[in-house]
């Protein structure tokens, strides 16, 4: 069986189709050469277990597709892969309606800042990212102001209560073309570890290494009340009350397993339409569910 490679999973305007050219990297970040050395099958790459790494090579990316010459996470906060990131922000562009200046809501913008900052260097999109930590917050705002081509494009907003979505972020008579939101994944700090636990293991460290954030995440990127599906849940209900803020809602959902309850919520909350995007990156799948309120 001919399994599909990264280039031909990602989205055909993904500048990261073709897989990451390190030569061109490392010509562009020096920093990135002392993680960067041949593996096992004679390709340069990093160690994906290292965090430190992981930043270097995302610091490189940025800079390399986006223009991002400035940016850093404070340790143990989410340290994203921009591939698939960037994957979520082209197929909200392939939404009907969605056009080059786009208005959109960022729920949980995190520390990285990186879906305002890659939608806003690809689309000239328009974001407001909303942050319940207002250390991240803080980095996100410094991400936006130190690169000078989206300062004008990117807002950051304290978001004071973890149960709500759109309540106490936005203005009065704001509206959206969209929302987005990579919502936490796990129901518990316990769990949320040994999802970290799993995947040291799946990078080669074995049981009886002590774990590594390579990716990090603190409390409000990893775990919530009700885990991601109940985050999803509280979106949806939320988005029925306000059905004119956004031209599209949508959301990230990681565990397939999820869909059918999704979709229950949705007919119950009333979305005229709803459209689910499989997206795929290595193995790792998700999907993108967008729903409206709109009539076509």
């Amino acid at each position: 069986m001919i399994r599909p490679s990264v280039k031909e999973q990602l989205h055909p305007r993904n500048r990261l189709r073709g897989g990451y050219d390190f030569a061109r990297l490392l010509a562009g970040s020096p920093g990135l050469r002392s993680f960067v050395a041949d593996n096992a099958y004679g390709d340069l790459s990093i160690d994906y277990a290292n965090p430190d790494a992981v930043k270097a090579l995302n610091q490189a990316l940025l800079k390399d597709a986006y223009g991002i010459g400035n940016w850093d996470i404070p340790a143990g906060y989410l340290c994203p892969p921009i591939p698939g990131r960037s994957d979520y922000v082209h197929y909200l562009a392939d939404l009907p309606g969605i056009a080059k200046g786009a208005h959109v809501l960022d729920i949980g913008t995190g520390a990285s800042c990186i879906y305002p900052l890659i939608g806003a260097a690809e689309y000239g999109w328009r974001f407001v990212g909303s942050e319940i930590d207002l250390a991240a917050l803080q980095w996100a705002r410094k991400a936006v102001a130190a690169n000078p081509s989206v300062p004008n494009l990117i807002e950051c907003r304290l978001q004071r209560s973890p149960l709500a979505c759109f309540d106490g972020v936005v203005k009065p008579g704001e509206t959206f073309d969209l929302s987005m939101c990579n919502p936490p994944f796990h129901a518990s700090a316990e769990a949320a570890a040994e999802g970290t636990r799993r995947k040291h293991r799946n990078l080669g460290r074995g049981r009886s290494s002590a774990p590594v954030l390579n990716f990090g995440g603190q409390a409000g990127e990893l775990w919530c009340d009700g885990g991601e599906l109940g985050f999803i849940r509280r979106m949806i209900a939320e988005s029925a009350g306000r059905p004119g803020l956004c031209r599209w809602f949508t959301t990230l959902v990681s565990k397939s397993a999820h869909l059918p309850a999704v979709d229950r919520a949705l007919e119950a909350a009333g979305a005229r339409d709803v459209q689910t995007v499989d997206m795929a990156q290595g193995q790792k799948r998700s999907r993108i569910v967008a729903w409206t309120f709109r009539r076509s």
